[in-house]
């Protein structure tokens, strides 16, 4: 019982740990965007 209880932790943990990576992955910026810099940036 208890070594199916740890499989299933290790599914939820690494389900999770996919769903962050596709997510993080899926928010790039296109290649051409060039940041703007601040109207009060001084440097």
């Amino acid at each position: 019982m208890g070594i199916l209880i740890f499989i299933v932790i290790i599914l939820f943990v690494a389900g999770g740990l996919l769903i962050l990576l596709r997510s993080a992955n899926s928010h790039k910026l296109p290649n051409g965007v060039k940041p703007k810099p601040y109207s009060d940036d001084d440097d």
